[in-house]
């Protein structure tokens, strides 16, 4: 795999005109969903806002949907216990829910209706944010951990990868029980193979990418 130094900006930039090329265009009433995957230690977010903001400068609609809104209740994610890997990598979040509220109204003739959150963590109370209309040609952007492993409908996928020190190291001392899931789903999952594009992020002053592929 060929790495290119790049900055999240270049990056956003670039992933921009490949959603503008005609060849990857929404069809008339359509939208198009982007998943930008990685641990929390990675910073999805940071990407996923650099991308809506370029988007925003085309003229481009979006609408940003971070994965954590859509944690299950501390009831079903701590059934198991506060820190059971297993929970962590099939129960944590509200797929279902994701399908439903997200990716469902963005399918081809949609009602472009997105809830873009459900669940607080904090509160462990149901967030009450009103729907958000996304307009046909707008692009979705959903962010966070272990997408790539549930077949979410992305039509360009990016996947943040750090190596298992870095990931070591910027992972909060609280959430370090998570490690092993993540190595789990680097082996189960390989969202390196799955990801259109891969970022390396060990230094998230200094990316660097493969390019996107062709499909």
């Amino acid at each position: 795999m060929q790495w290119e130094a790049i900055t999240w900006q270049r990056m956003a930039e670039r992933l921009a005109g490949h959603l503008d090329d005609p060849d990857h265009a929404p069809g008339q009433g359509s939208w198009q969903r982007v998943g930008i995957d990685g641990a929390p230690a990675a910073g999805t977010g940071v990407l996923a806002g650099e991308l809506a903001e370029v988007l925003r400068l085309r003229g481009r609609p979006s609408l940003v949907v971070p994965a954590d809104g859509f944690l299950r209740p501390a009831s079903l994610r701590f059934e198991f216990g506060r820190e059971d890997v297993d929970s962590y990598l099939g129960g944590w979040y509200d797929t279902a829910a994701l399908w439903r509220e997200v990716f469902g109204p963005t399918d081809p003739g949609g009602s472009g209706r997105v809830l873009p959150d459900l669940w607080d963590p904090v509160t462990d109370r149901a967030t009450r944010s009103p729907y958000a209309e996304l307009p046909p040609g707008g692009v979705l952007l959903v962010h966070g951990p272990l997408l790539l492993g549930h077949w979410f409908p992305f039509d360009l996928s990016v996947h943040i990868r750090l190596s298992a020190g870095a990931l070591a190291r910027r992972t909060e001392e609280s959430a370090r029980w998570t490690l092993p899931a993540f190595a789990r789903y680097e082996a189960d999952t390989d969202p390196a193979s799955a990801a259109d594009a891969v970022v390396r992020a060990d230094d998230p002053r200094h990316p660097a990418w493969n390019g996107i592929r062709s499909r």
